[in-house]
């Protein structure tokens, strides 16, 4: 959380390549070493922790970054949606496998986990490092055809372009808050279902650490598959001669923070039956997978240039969801994780969901922003040019002023 503005700018100056791959690699470090650090002291534990998430801090800024620069905004859905989707995957596998290793693994059954993960996750950013790049103008394969492809198409500077920032424009706009709002009740859904809902399968449901992981992951296989649908849908609906942007982003928010919503109501119903439970979790994740690829682009539909930035305010928010929802659901059920308290939980995750749907129903937006059309000067050998944020050069009289 503390990290999130000053990743933001980071982001746009080092590139997305080096933050969003450093921060995998020290989580996968961080990984490596906690067993270890577990059996040291909790003070050791702690402070692995607390550097995990502070390796975390830049990589929601760094992935908007990378997006902005790799990807046509006719296509931004869709795109983020399966980039998204990759978290949804990765919390099938992590959740199976952690299962899976914990009961049948090497070094104790639950060291093995970290062990596993976090090996793969070095190996994951050698490869990282040397695939990647920043935008399409500092790859050194790209074609000159396909160069000229990125140049037309993405909205954003290179980063070693010095760009204002209109942080006044940005802490003020109601689209802006609103949009925190709305990934603050997509996270917060996240949270339960991927840390908070396997505990009361657990201590209610009675299941098995096996079957716990096995019955948690298959919510997540059901929405790795409905992100990139959904996202498609969207991009196809927001065309030209079709919805506006603003209109389908509001309409697939509000109707999947609803489903979920409604989702959490029948979970307070559901009494021991897991089969019931699975089912209610995955359309809860159906209803995510509406909502998601439009809360989790409309960054990009305010304003393109500034998605870092704007990521790195939002997310500050969003974290406290993070914070919030498993520090509710300890202090309702630390007497006994018994079906009555967490009845309460549900009840509070529905008015979570519905006060999120009708916020970014009524405040939200799909509208370039404004403040976001921004000029600046750049000096090339004998020319100067005026960069807007469609990427596109014209030449610009001396006496032209950079502007927010």
């Amino acid at each position: 959380m503390c990290l999130q503005i000053p990743g933001s700018y980071l982001a746009e100056r080092v590139g997305g390549k080096w933050l969003f791959g450093g921060c995998i690699l020290v989580s996968s470090v961080v990984s490596l070493l906690t067993p270890t650090a577990a059996r040291i002291h909790i003070s050791a534990l702690i402070l692995l922790r607390a550097l995990s998430g502070l390796g975390e801090g830049v990589l929601l800024p760094s992935v908007h970054v990378l997006v902005a620069r790799w990807s046509p905004p006719e296509y931004r859905s869709l795109i983020i949606s399966v980039v998204y989707s990759g978290m949804d995957s990765g919390c099938v596998v992590g959740m199976i496998l952690s299962g899976v290793i914990c009961q049948y693994g090497f070094a104790g059954g639950w060291p093995s986990v970290f062990y596993v993960f976090g090996s793969v996750g070095c190996v994951w950013s050698t490869v990282w490092f040397l695939l990647c790049y920043n935008s399409p103008s500092t790859h050194p394969h790209i074609s000159s055809a396909e160069r000229e492809y990125w140049d037309r198409t993405t909205e954003n500077t290179d980063s070693a372009v010095n760009v204002p920032v209109p942080w006044r424009h940005i802490v003020t706009s109601v689209p802006v808050w609103s949009l925190a709002i709305a990934y603050f009740v997509d996270n917060w859904g996240l949270v339960m279902i991927a840390t908070c809902i396997p505990l009361f399968m657990y201590d209610v449901l009675g299941l098995s650490m096996l079957d716990n992981g096995v019955f948690s992951g298959i919510p997540f296989l059901v929405s790795s598959v409905c992100d990139p649908l959904s996202g498609l849908l969207v991009d196809w609906l927001r065309s030209p001669e079709r919805l506006s942007t603003s209109f389908v982003r509001k309409i697939f928010c509000f109707t999947g923070f609803t489903v979920t919503a409604a989702c959490f109501a029948v979970l307070s119903t559901v009494g021991c039956n897991p089969v019931v439970a699975v089912l209610a979790l995955c359309f809860a994740t159906s209803g995510s997978a509406l909502s998601n690829p439009n809360v989790t682009s409309n960054v990009q539909d305010l304003a393109p240039l500034y998605a870092s930035e704007i990521m790195g305010l939002v997310y500050s928010v969003v974290n406290l969801g993070s914070i919030i929802a498993p520090l509710t659901v300890g202090a309702l059920t630390y007497e006994g994780s018994t079906r009555a308290e967490w009845r309460v939980v549900f009840y509070i995750s529905v008015a979570v969901y519905a006060t999120g749907a009708v916020v970014f129903a009524i405040f939200g937006s799909g509208n370039r922003q404004s403040w976001a059309e921004c000029w600046t000067e750049i000096a090339d050998d004998s020319n100067t040019y005026e960069l807007d944020s469609t990427n596109s050069k014209q030449p610009a009289d001396s006496a032209a002023k950079t502007t927010e």
